[in-house]
């Protein structure tokens, strides 16, 4: 433990050798603010890609199709591929102890919706009831698209709350009826969705009337699952992936597409994507460890540099000090106490610092990429830990060379 007599000698070492002491401590201070402030925008990375994936389910598997890119069976690439009810109720009949909620999807983008003198254009999208929950969207006022809408073909609509503020400027939308592309339907929800104003500029109708009003038989644009739950992340992914190729191939097999055709069927899984952000995530963290390690590096052997000045400067005494009968480990502790202090000192500067800005400017950084960067109590710790071990550190070697001076070399050093 410190006494007022070792408190006393720590000062003084660092009054002797003050601007070499800053300018230390400066360095060590600066490579704790580095680390702290690149572990915060690791986390405000994490924060941003939590963000991006809770705008729909968490596990949803989407699909769509595009044209053909390789010649297969005599057909030429270049292939419109399109799908059908046919294509929805393979998918699900299939795998129905697999699926949790399913739709498919038939969208027309740039309707124009008018309700009295208001008007804008918006996309419409037939859905059936479960594309609420794959949107991870939640109901303002109202109800969702329901069974009875799909069999009786009704002219229902859900409207997002930009199109409710746009057309209705806050007044009652329950019952009333807008005008999409000449056809009336009558708003029975309006829902928020984590997206934001981009996806709540869009109107959701039943998937058969949207196919009927539009032409277009039982065609579909695009397909929606989520699977059933696993307790282990690792379970889930693997179940998503196999469904995923799965679907994929029984889609190329139906539409006659060659299996090395990667762009005639298209499957998103969210889980896979998110797999790839976190994994390039913590890739990232560390890669922000590993420049604060360095910086803090840095300081460390500058700390070493000015203990190795201060034991050249205190030959003499330290010489006295083992003639009158100090043990090695007293100098070696004596050493280590001033490396200590310095280290801790200009770090827990720098945590500070830090610290102090992320609280002024953490809450306010809200990009697609970066949210609230912020570090949380472990991390604080880990910083602590790591001043202390770097303190050690960098008075080791000092303390080493000083507890093997002979004293009678000592007492002779001028």
């Amino acid at each position: 433990m410190f006494n007022i007599e070792r408190w006393q000698e720590i000062f003084e070492a660092i009054r002797k050798n003050k601007l070499r002491t800053f300018l230390t401590g400066l360095s060590v201070a600066s490579g704790i603010f580095i680390l702290v402030i690149l572990l915060a925008i690791g986390q405000g990375m994490s924060n941003g890609v939590a963000k991006e994936f809770e705008n729909d389910a968490t596990n949803r598997i989407s699909v769509w199709t595009n044209v053909t890119s390789v010649e297969y069976k005599g057909l030429n690439p270049g292939r419109i591929i399109e799908m059908d009810n046919r294509d929805y109720e393979m998918a699900v009949n299939k795998n129905s102890e697999k699926i949790e909620l399913k739709s498919g999807v038939y969208s027309r983008w740039g309707q124009l919706t008018t309700y009295k003198k208001e008007s804008g254009s918006y996309r419409v999208e037939g859905v059936r009831g479960d594309y609420q929950f794959l949107e991870n969207e939640t109901l303002v006022v109202g109800r969702y698209i329901n069974q009875n809408d799909l069999d009786s073909f009704e002219k229902n609509a859900v409207i997002g709350n930009q199109v409710y503020l746009d057309l209705f400027l806050g007044k009652e939308a329950l019952g009333e009826y807008i005008d999409i592309a000449g056809i009336k339907f009558k708003v029975v929800g309006v829902y928020t969705d984590p997206g934001g104003e981009r996806e709540e500029t869009r109107i959701f109708i039943p998937l058969t009337t949207a196919q009927r009003v539009y032409n277009a038989g039982d065609k579909l644009r695009s397909l929606a699952f989520t699977l059933q739950k696993h307790d282990k992340y690792e379970d889930a992914l693997a179940a998503s992936e196999a469904f995923s190729a799965e679907l994929e191939a029984d889609l190329k097999a139906k539409h006659t597409i060659a299996p090395n055709d990667e762009r005639a069927v298209n499957v998103n899984n969210t889980l896979e994507n998110a797999k790839r952000f976190y994994d390039l995530n913590n890739m990232i963290r560390w890669f922000f460890w590993g420049v604060g390690i360095c910086t803090i590096i840095a300081g460390i052997v500058g700390v070493s540099n000015i203990m190795l000045i201060i034991v050249k400067e205190r030959t003499k005494e330290i010489g006295i000090r083992k003639a009158i009968g100090a043990q090695p480990w007293s100098i070696i502790g004596m050493i280590l106490h001033e490396s200590i202090f310095v280290t801790a000192i200009a770090g827990f500067v720098g945590l500070i610092f830090s610290l102090i800005l992320l609280q002024l400017v953490g809450p306010f950084i809200e990009t697609d990429y970066i949210r609230n960067p912020s570090v949380d109590f472990s991390v604080a710790i880990t910083t602590v830990i790591i001043l202390v071990v770097a303190g050690a550190v960098a008075g080791f070697f000092p303390a080493y060379r000083a507890a093997n001076i002979k004293p009678i070399e000592a007492l002779r050093d001028e």
